[in-house]
């Protein structure tokens, strides 16, 4: 069971784009552009297609941080699971509690990214939702503790990464947001 080695890594590749072009390209995460040119971001192709899957393969990744500390941050990408939003939301609530229920809260924080994210107050088509539009659903699982190193270093409020991200976005407008993302693949 489980996906060829092939097709995995062409989703890892298409990833690498996204966080190339998008993630890095727009500046939506200005500590990524480190942890990628340090070889320190694990790519992890999950074939789940339930909650109970994805569970066991986010709780695998955990420990796995747990044991190696060459290892920032995990994208768990789940290209066959949750192609609506709805309950890939879900799938992340599920995911946070997890966190909590295994004593991991403070340690890791998990971030989400799906093909069709929408923030709550906006519509469909707002350019904003690029920010967090990947190419695949998947799961970023991030050391609390580098996180507070990296901020460390950050010149502005953390704060106003959103806000800026958001309006860089809807500068560039839904059209170009989408052709950039699109041509990760």
């Amino acid at each position: 069971m489980g996906f060829e080695p092939e097709y995995q890594q062409k989703v890892i590749t298409q990833t690498q784009n996204w966080i190339r072009e998008l993630v890095i390209g727009c500046n939506f995460c200005p500590f990524a552009s480190r942890e990628v040119k340090r070889d320190r971001v694990r790519y992890r192709v999950s074939e789940a297609t339930t909650l109970l899957t994805v569970k066991e393969h986010f709780l695998e990744e955990c420990r796995l941080l747990d044991k190696d500390r060459t290892i920032a941050t995990t994208l768990l990408i789940l290209p066959a699971a949750f192609p609506v939003f709805k309950d890939y939301l879900e799938m992340v609530t599920a995911a946070e509690q997890l966190l909590q229920r295994k004593k991991y809260e403070g340690i890791y924080q998990v971030a989400g990214f799906h093909p069709l994210y929408q923030f709550d107050s906006t519509a469909a088509d707002d350019a904003a939702n690029y920010t967090n539009r990947s190419i695949y659903p998947m799961l970023h699982i991030l050391r609390e503790a580098d996180i507070r190193k990296a901020l460390q270093f950050y010149p502005h409020p953390p704060e106003e990464i959103p806000e800026r991200n958001i309006n860089f976005a809807r500068e560039k407008g839904t059209a170009y947001m989408k052709m950039l993302r699109d041509s990760c693949f």
